[in-house]
């Protein structure tokens, strides 16, 4: 997998800017950090590529998730609806909010109950996407998850 993961690899990532809402300081920060994350160490596979590197446009569409990806030989754009995720990102969310809440003034115990829920709803939403790009991008758990972020990211309203 060594060799896939330096020819198979996302090189840039940007969201569409029109898709953006305002954001908090610490949903900012999560959507910058999962960019250079995602940029650092990623698994990034479509279809049919002879390889990469790749870059990636993220936006939303008529109520479905695009995803523009150029490369060498290769200028793709998937539409995955948006309907599979709406239950896992609003949970996702509602946990976020009560985690962010927890940090300014609960216990250590109440913090990290909220953290392995999050995760856990964080994993459950990655393992989707896999299922959802499935034929279309291979991705390791890791890339998914920071994607994952990112989709969150164009639902995120200040």
């Amino acid at each position: 997998m060594t060799d896939d993961r330096a020819l198979h690899r996302l090189k840039t990532v940007e969201l569409d800017e029109e898709s953006l809402g305002a954001v908090s300081r610490d949903q900012e920060q999560e959507r910058q950090i999962a960019i250079f994350d995602l940029i650092e160490d990623n698994y990034f596979q479509p279809e049919g590529a002879a390889g990469g590197p790749y870059d990636l446009k993220i936006a939303l569409a008529e109520n479905r998730l695009g995803l523009h990806i150029t490369g060498p030989d290769l200028d793709v754009t998937h539409l995955l609806s948006l309907s599979p995720f709406r239950g896992v990102i609003r949970d996702y969310f509602m946990i976020c909010e009560s985690y962010y809440q927890a940090i300014r003034n609960s216990t250590p115990a109440q913090i990290e109950a909220l953290d392995m829920g999050r995760r856990g709803l964080h994993n459950e939403g990655s393992t989707l996407l896999q299922a959802r790009l499935e034929g279309k991008v291979k991705t390791d758990l890791d890339t998914a998850r920071r994607l994952f972020t990112l989709i969150c990211a164009l639902h995120w309203r200040g």
